[in-house]
């Protein structure tokens, strides 16, 4: 039960959609408010958008559609006088709020405690210098990487690691900022920017880029008494220097041995316990593809767009649950209210596979690099569930909206493009690589030769060009083909609509 009487919960929205905050934080914070109301608690909800779910009556008891500034919520608090505050549930922009409240004494002058994670705990996970400082105390393996105050420091950082390296900076929303660089010269020209990107702490984490290895992340529950979850394992299909929010992301992991997920599982949660997590957080892991050498990159200790994908791929509910925590709860006392028969502190098992694809258009903003990196550009994303990996990553291209029945049989399958072009596109890392993966081996390609150009799991990349061959050998066979139900069956169990099939046979 919670640990003490709460009368009324401020919650902090993200505000309006933007690039790495969208309608996942109107999801999770519907959620939360749902959670702290069946309490009997007064929600008061701070988000000026409007065009959200939760800014309804149904969900806050109060409602400020205000910017989420320090300055705009200190008023709010001054006049509602909320018993705590929750921070995690209106992605970066709630979190770096919520410092600035603690830093400049807010909370503690009108007595509002925040729940969930502690401040100190949020400043270490966001702050790249304090994470890493604090992993390598508790002997949790981090990247070759130091922290920089300044563009000067930052060079003699990159001179010290050996290039390449990334830059990632600290308190940041989107991956705005952040740069790979192979040379000195790419190193000075970009550092300056990402300065200027850096938010509440003016600092930089100069790391070594880990080129080609992969890219895991675990969703983390967590209760005041230290019980703690894995709640999700989801695999980046990009691997690392692309952000999270741009790759192809698959659940459950696919190409993991079982001795690395649950190295990666364990490293996870006590990122979790270092932090002094409570309620939910997402760590991403990397993985030396040819061994089992593994580094953890960071943790957001927050509901995020990660923790969304997770919620709705397992039925886990992490937000409302991350809520319930956050008033004092512990994991063993609360059900899950999917499956309505076991607890909190049971682990999700999936025997399908849920593929998230990202949106882009780049079309919409001029100058921007049609390009994929550590910078965030989509625009939103579609989810689709399958019995293979197969099925369902056409089934994600098929609900993307740009045109493309699936991985194959579509306008840009047909279209003309030369060898170079193909592999060029795939190199530069395009937005939609299976679309492009899928022209290459349509022309000849091997999946070394595309493995070699993009670091793209063989897994992943055999998938689409199962994919290739199966739709090639219905083109040849024609209308013959209706005839053999083998085929056919083949063919939906790697995710091909009627469509797709009827343009093949032609």
């Amino acid at each position: 039960m919670p640990r003490e009487a709460l009368s009324s919960i401020l919650v902090i929205g993200s505000g309006g959609i933007k690039i790495a905050e969208a309608s996942e934080f109107d999801y999770s914070g519907s959620q939360a408010l749902k959670a702290i109301k069946e309490e009997g608690i007064k929600a008061i909800l701070v988000n000026p958008n409007i065009a959200t779910i939760q800014t309804s009556y149904v969900y806050a008891d109060k409602i400020y559609a205000i910017p989420i500034t320090p300055e705009y919520v200190e008023r709010v608090i001054e006049r509602e006088r909320p018993d705590g505050i929750m921070i995690g549930f209106g992605g970066q922009t709630a979190l770096s709020v919520g410092v600035a409240l603690w830093r400049a004494g807010v909370l503690d002058r009108y007595g509002v405690k925040v729940l969930g994670t502690p401040i100190s705990g949020i400043e270490v996970a966001l702050e790249r210098g304090l994470f890493r400082e604090a992993m390598s105390r508790s002997d949790i393996p981090v990247p070759p990487s130091r922290a920089a105050l300044s563009p000067e420091d930052a060079i003699e950082a990159a001179e010290e690691i050996g290039y390449p390296v990334i830059v990632r900076v600290s308190f940041n929303l989107g991956g705005g900022g952040s740069f790979v660089a192979w040379r000195r010269d790419e190193f000075r020209e970009k550092i300056y920017r990402a300065f200027a990107h850096a938010g509440l702490v003016k600092t930089v984490l100069v790391e070594r880029y880990l080129h080609h290895w992969k890219e895991i992340e675990y969703e983390i529950m967590r209760d005041r008494k230290g019980n703690s979850v894995a709640v999700a394992c989801m695999e980046n299909m990009d691997p690392m220097g692309v952000h999270t929010g741009e790759s192809i992301v698959v659940a459950p992991c696919q190409t993991l041995t079982n001795r690395e997920y649950y190295i990666g599982r364990e490293v996870s949660k006590n990122v979790a316990s270092v932090i002094g997590l409570i309620g939910e957080c997402n760590v991403q892991v990397a993985f030396d593809p040819s061994s089992e050498i593994h580094y953890v990159i960071e943790t957001n200790p927050r509901m995020s767009r990660s923790s969304a994908l997770a919620s709705k791929a397992t039925g886990y509910p992490l937000a409302y649950i991350a809520a319930k925590l956050a008033m004092g709860y512990t994991l063993d006392e609360l059900s899950n209210r999917v499956t309505l028969k076991t607890s909190a502190l049971f682990e999700p098992s999936l025997d399908y596979v849920v593929v998230k694809i990202p949106r882009w258009d780049l079309e919409k903003f001029v100058g921007s690099e049609a390009r994929l990196g550590s910078e965030m550009m989509s625009v939103g994303e579609v989810m689709a569930i399958g019995r293979t990996l197969h099925e369902a990553l056409q089934k994600a291209i098929r609900m993307l909206d740009i045109g493309e029945p699936g991985v194959v049989g579509g306008p840009f399958y047909e279209e003309k493009h030369s060898v170079e072009e193909v592999l060029e596109a795939l190199k530069n890392r395009r937005p939609y690589w299976p679309l492009w993966a899928a022209k290459a081996f349509k022309m000849g390609a091997s999946v070394d030769e595309v493995y070699e150009l993009t670091g793209i799991d063989k897994f992943f990349l055999r998938a689409v060009r199962d994919i290739v061959d199966l739709y090639e050998e219905i083109k040849r066979r024609g209308v013959e083909v209706l005839k053999d139900p083998y085929l056919i069956q083949e063919a939906k169990i790697m995710g091909f609509s009627d469509g797709q099939i009827a343009r093949a046979i032609g």
